[in-house]
C-alpha cells in the first residue's frame, strides 16, 4: 500500500466517489488530490486534498493579506478499506506535502475532529479563524457538515499512531495473501489416491 498523487486519468473516479460519499468538490482540481493504491492489486482505497485559499486583501485575522492558506478536505476511505490505515496515510502525505510548500499551518473544518486530534490537530477559536476560511467554515455548515470544528496542525507536530501504521502495512499484506494457493482438489484430484506422475502412455 502506498499514497501517490492523483493523475488526470484519476478525475472521473474522484469526482465519482467525492459523490457517492458526499463530499466537498468546490473548486475540484485532481491534481489537489492524493489517493492511496494497493499495490498488488492496483486498487484505490481512499483519496484527500489540500485546497489552497489565496486570502483577500484587508479584514483578514491570523494571517497576513496577500498570503495562502491550506485547507485538508474531501478525506475519503472506499468500502472495505476502512479501519486499515488508509486515511491516516492519506492525511499524512497531504500534511507532509503542505510542510514541503512551505505552510506552517494546516486547517481542516471537519466534524471529525476527534479523528484528527489523533495525529495533532487542535481545536481553534471561531474568532481566530482568517476570514476567508470563516467564511468557508459557514457555507460547509449549510452545505455538508453541520458538524463541521475548524480545527490546525503544524506539520512539524504530526504525529502517525503506531497501531495505524501497523493496520497500513497489515493490510498491504493481506491483500498480498489474498489469492488462495490451488489445491489438487480444485482440479478435481484426489490428493489420497493421486501419484502425481505422468503417464506417457508407453
Amino acid at each position: 500500500m502506498y499514497v501517490r498523487d492523483a493523475k488526470n486519468r484519476d478525475e472521473a473516479w474522484l469526482l465519482e466517489h467525492i459523490e457517492a460519499m458526499d463530499l466537498d468538490e468546490t473548486a475540484f482540481r485532481s491534481r489537489d488530490y492524493v489517493i492511496a493504491v494497493d499495490e498488488e492489486s492496483n486498487t484505490r482505497a481512499g483519496f484527500g486534498r489540500i485546497r489552497l485559499h489565496k486570502i483577500g486583501d484587508g479584514g483578514e485575522t491570523g494571517a497576513e493579506s496577500g498570503t495562502e492558506l491550506c485547507e485538508l478536505t474531501s478525506i475519503g476511505v472506499l468500502d472495505g478499506w476502512e479501519g486499515q490505515g488508509v486515511g491516516a496515510h492519506v492525511i499524512e502525505r497531504l500534511v507532509d506535502g503542505a510542510d514541503t510548500e512551505g505552510f506552517d499551518r494546516v486547517y481542516s473544518l471537519s466534524s471529525a475532529h476527534e479523528y484528527l486530534a489523533q495525529f495533532g490537530f487542535e481545536a481553534v477559536p471561531e474568532s481566530e479563524l482568517p476570514r476567508t476560511l470563516a467564511e468557508r467554515l459557514e457555507a460547509k455548515r449549510e452545505q455538508l457538515d453541520p458538524d463541521a470544528v475548524p480545527m490546525v496542525i503544524d506539520p512539524d507536530d504530526f504525529v502517525m499512531p503506531e497501531r495505524l501504521r501497523e493496520r497500513f502495512k497489515a493490510a498491504a499484506e493481506a491483500d498480498a495473501d489474498s489469492e488462495p494457493e490451488e489445491t489438487a482438489e480444485d482440479f478435481g484430484i484426489d490428493p489420497e489416491e493421486a501419484t502425481y506422475k505422468y503417464d506417457t502412455g508407453s
